[in-house]
């Protein structure tokens, strides 16, 4: 990870250094009253702005309360054509949902005195606050702080989670790891492995709890949320609240796209597929770029996602595609690597790079 040291060529390491020793992240900056933002905020505008979506494109919605022969079809066809899908009517009681997302803004929004003792860019106790993980690495940082929590599969110093959000985390996290087995399992029928598979590669070992907090911005056009990337893991699952602004790229068959507003509904839960398990399938499932829109409105944005990977981290642990899934009709699309490699890599990027995918990628006549 960059180092307050690093020089990206922007000229802003020492006000990114002077934000970032405040410890009270963008919160501060609007508490503090700012009607601008800082200058190393500013985004290139886009060279291009595609159309409005057609009215037709929507991000699936899936109910979960279906036979089960129901819904597997349609969380395979979701994570193969979409990448993102939302759940409805799943086994998650509601007051888990809303307490988990009412608790992560209940500590984003205590005194600046307060966050700051949880403020570092180190996991102490598998807990850290922070503001823009690739702050010192990035072009422009991006409008939001976040407080993020390892879970697995270690878990974390309870002591060290923030009483005002402790209680509710532990439940979500509880909770999502039973939907995640769930639907990892379907996943893995989908690709004709057995319903076990990917858990027994320890893919619901390792999980990031990221509580995303999107305060009013002064010059929502000029900056972003979060800047255009992939999830670099097996999968996602996020709650959002109902303010809105997290978007999609939808690729059309003629090179086209659209940015896709995956609309908040009471209760579902959002799913999307990472990098990791594009990979892991060979491309039969698709990890999308999204983004979120820096935050319009008078009250801010809050969402709480829970990112899933493999613990298995030794040199002789070695990630790809399937060997299942391969024939000389389908051959590996990526090479073999481990997690520490992979890992390394999606670190020396910056969050809004492409590469990850392309540098696991074999080169064929077709991809040169």
């Amino acid at each position: 990870m960059a180092t307050a040291g690093t020089d990206n060529g922007d000229g802003h390491v020492a006000a990114r250094r002077a934000f970032d020793e405040t410890k009270a992240g963008v919160k501060g900056l609007v508490d503090g009253g700012a009607t601008t933002i800082p200058s190393f905020f500013y985004h290139p505008k886009p060279r291009f702005i595609p159309p409005p979506p057609p009215p037709h494109l929507s991000v699936p919605i899936i109910d979960f309360s279906l036979p089960r022969t129901s819904i597997l079809p349609a969380v395979v066809s979701a994570a193969r054509n979409w990448g993102f899908f939302q759940l409805i009517n799943h086994s998650i009681p509601l007051p888990i949902l809303s307490r988990a997302l009412s608790s992560a803004r209940s500590f984003h929004e205590l005194p600046a005195a307060e966050r700051s003792r949880y403020y570092s860019r180190e996991y102490g106790g598998g807990v850290s606050y922070i503001s823009n993980v690739d702050l010192y690495s990035s072009s422009a940082a991006s409008w939001r702080d976040t407080l993020q929590i390892m879970m697995g599969p270690t878990p974390p110093d309870q002591e060290k989670i923030p009483a005002v959000c402790r209680q509710e985390l532990n439940a979500w996290d509880t909770a999502a790891r039973g939907l995640a087995r769930q639907l990892m399992g379907m996943l893995a029928e989908g690709m004709g492995v057995e319903e076990d598979r990917l858990e027994k590669m320890t893919c619901l070992n390792t999980r990031v709890l990221a509580c995303h907090y999107y305060p009013p911005c002064p010059e929502p056009e000029a900056t972003a949320g979060l800047v255009n990337h992939s999830d670099p893991g097996v999968l996602t699952l996020l709650l959002q609240d109902d303010i809105g602004g997290l978007q999609i790229k939808k690729e059309g068959e003629d090179g086209e796209f659209w940015w896709i507003d995956v609309k908040p509904v009471e209760g579902t839960v959002v799913v999307n597929v990472g990098d990791l398990l594009q990979m892991i399938s060979n491309d039969k499932y698709k990890s999308v770029d999204h983004r979120v829109l820096a935050n319009s409105h008078k009250e801010a944005r809050v969402s709480v996602a829970m990112f899933l990977n493999p613990d298995r981290r030794r040199e002789s642990d070695l990630y790809g595609p399937l060997p299942e899934l391969l024939s000389n009709e389908n051959p590996a699309h990526y090479r073999n690597f481990t997690m520490p490699e992979f890992m390394k890599t999606f670190f020396s990027r910056q969050l809004d790079s492409k590469c990850l995918l392309d540098h696991f990628r074999i080169q064929t006549d077709d991809t040169k």
